[in-house]
């Protein structure tokens, strides 16, 4: 077909039934359902005066730990970051062992003449 040429009722109309097709074709019918794992599941109960008997469901270990997956912390789910906020912070542990005696990383509150002059300037005013 030319450039600009005006497409007609049947050209239109071919178009869209080759479009549906691929659809179609592409197309997937679940028919089993499951949670989504990287979503909260909120339970809500029933309505304290509802007359409905209370359901039974049958407890399946699989969604028992799908759910608990779902609620830990993502260094406990996944073995390295997913995105790069994730990065920062991802690794939590000291990269040296604290020591207590070392000067270097402690600083004590230690007093001088200059901060017990202005101490008792301050107790001296109230």
């Amino acid at each position: 077909m030319a450039g600009k040429e005006k497409l007609d009722l049947v050209h239109q109309n071919a178009i869209h039934v080759e479009t549906i097709l691929k659809e179609q074709r592409q197309q997937k019918l679940h028919t089993e359902f499951s949670i989504n794992p990287h979503r909260k599941l909120h339970v809500l109960s029933d309505k304290p005066m509802s007359r409905k008997p209370k359901e039974d469901v049958a407890e399946s270990s699989e969604f028992i730990e799908a759910f608990h997956r779902a609620r830990q912390e993502p260094t406990k789910k996944y073995a390295v970051p997913q995105t790069e906020s994730q990065e920062i912070g991802w690794v939590s542990t000291p990269l040296i062992p604290s020591n207590r005696n070392d000067k270097r990383f402690n600083f004590y509150r230690f007093s001088s003449d200059v901060t017990k002059h202005k101490e008792s300037a301050l107790r001296s005013s109230h």
